[in-house]
This record gives C-alpha cells, structure tokens and sequence, in this order.
C-alpha cells in the first residue's frame, strides 16, 4: 500500500472541491472566542465537517479498525483496546493519515486551518500527528486526565496545539471530552496512564488543584463539530455505557520552528530527527501559511 505521508497535496474531490469553493475568511473565530482559548485554555463547538465528509471517515474508520488491514504496518500507534479490562475498550491508534485518504485530506481542512493559525499566534501551521480515540456502546474505556504536552517533551519548544473532533454526537452519556477550565496555568504535569485509572492525574496535584476538578465542563457537540485546547490543558473524558458509539479523531499540530529535543525517533516508524533541528519533511508538513499555503486572510 502506498504511504500517503509522501503527499503533501489533497488527494479527494470532497476536500478539492471545498479547499477551491470555501470562504476562508468565513472559518475565522471570533476576538471572544481567540480570548475564550486564552483565558479558559479551550474553545469548543466549532463547526468543521459537513455529513458527506463524515460519512466518508466513517467508513475509513471501520476499514482502519481491523489489524488486518492492509495499512496497518503504516500506523505509529494501534491498539485495538489501549485499556487492559476487557470490559472497558478504547481503541486508539496514531498515523491513519498515512493510510486512507479523507482522514489524509482533513489535515487541509480549512474550517481547521484558519483557527489553528490563529491560536499559534497567528504562526504558520505545521503537522505533528493524528490520533484515533474510539469507545464503543454499552463498553467504552475512559481516556484518563491528563496534558498532551506531557508526552511530547521530545518536542521544543512548547508551541503546541490539539484539535479534537466529533464523529458521532458526543455527551456525557456516551463519554464526550471534558476539560478543567484554565488548567493550562498550572504549568508541566507527570504524565499518568493514558487509558488507565480515570485519576491517575490526582496524586501529582495539590489539594487547591484537586478542587477544581469540581468545576470541571463537560463538551458535549454534535458529530462534526470540535474543540480545541492548549498544551497543558488537562483533559480527558469518562467511560460509554451508552447504546451509542463515540468515535473522534484528533490532529495536532505546531507552530514552524518547533525542534526536536531527543535522539530517539520522535514518532515509531519515523527517522530519528537530530535534537536542535527543525521538524519538517515527509512526516511534519507543513499545513498553512497565508499567502503560500492557502490564501491570505
């Protein structure tokens, strides 16, 4: 199977057709919203897919489920159950954008694009990498607390951003994402077990920090819609024991100019990047710069 990292261009009429009609301008968020992710460290309910796109995903995503794929060599990451209960499945896999080609395409989505660049500083928007979370109905694992920069220290420096996205209804019943408003503040974290206990997080808090989880907001969206959130957001989302699946996908990305900070490769299955350089190439595009990638806005 051919590697679609080596493409850097869109490869799907859905996303051309979008990319060459849409109004770029029209995706910009607002000055409250931008101060809403600056304050609070989040921003939520912002519309990204249309149904025909989701659809599209949708049957990648249940092509990409099964570890006979054709593709699955090309994943960084994939578990078809990262929890170790049986009982509580959360599938979660790194690199799908290298194998099928709408979840390749959504990388250029300009309805994601335009708000990433602005919550980078307005910097030009370079790939990290792509996650699957997938709980599915009566049996869905948690995702536990934690902050994404806590597993990317490899990374420097710390100008990050993550991307979730709904692909079916997301509430509480079904194990949406929640975040502790303005957790961002409280600066670098131990990094807990990702599927393991739902608190994990709390023994490296102190007693004030642990309080706020009391005010904790829980971002429930319709499917196609997203949320995006800061480095050191802590984050995570409860349990499904719905009759309902609760599938996303997330992209993260940085600012150009983020370097490698370790000898090891930074992803599995990608080159070693010498610490100091610059990530780009084949694994890191980059993804928008007004004026050279996509308009100007």
């Amino acid at each position: 199977m051919s590697d679609l990292s080596k493409h850097h261009e869109l490869l799907t009429e859905l996303m051309r057709n979008h990319w060459d009609a849409c109004d770029w301008t029209a995706y910009r968020l607002s000055d409250e919203q931008v101060a809403h992710f600056q304050d609070q460290g989040y921003v939520a309910g912002i519309p990204m897919l249309d149904d025909e796109y989701i659809q599209a995903l949708r049957a990648e995503l249940a092509e990409l489920q099964d570890p006979a794929h054709s593709g699955n060599h090309l994943f960084h990451e994939f578990h078809t159950n990262e929890s170790s209960l049986p009982d509580q499945v959360l599938f979660h896999s790194l690199g799908h954008w290298r194998i099928t080609p709408h979840f390749h395409d959504v990388l250029w989505n300009p309805r994601f694009l335009v708000p990433a660049w602005q919550l980078l500083g307005r910097q030009p928007v370079r790939f990290w990498h792509d996650q699957l979370f997938c709980k599915p109905a009566k049996h869905g694992g948690v995702v536990a607390w934690h902050q994404d920069y806590s597993y990317w220290t490899r990374t420097q420096p710390m100008q990050h951003l993550t991307c979730w996205v709904g692909l079916d209804d997301a509430n509480k019943d079904n194990g949406c994402l929640h975040y502790i408003p303005c957790s961002h503040r409280w600066g670098l974290l131990e990094k807990p077990e990702l599927a393991g206990d739902m608190q994990g997080l709390a023994e490296y808090l102190t007693p004030a920090q642990q309080r706020e989880f009391e005010g904790q907001v829980a971002v429930e969206m319709p499917k196609g819609y997203g949320s995006f959130h800061h480095p050191l957001m802590v984050h995570g989302s409860y349990e499904n024991r719905s009759e309902r699946a609760r599938r996303a996908f997330v992209l993260n990305v940085f600012a150009e100019g983020t370097r490698s900070a370790s000898h090891e490769p930074l992803l599995p299955g990608v080159p070693p990047v010498l610490p100091g350089n610059a990530l780009a190439g084949q694994f890191f595009p980059l993804l928008y710069k007004p004026g050279l990638l996509g308009p100007a806005i």
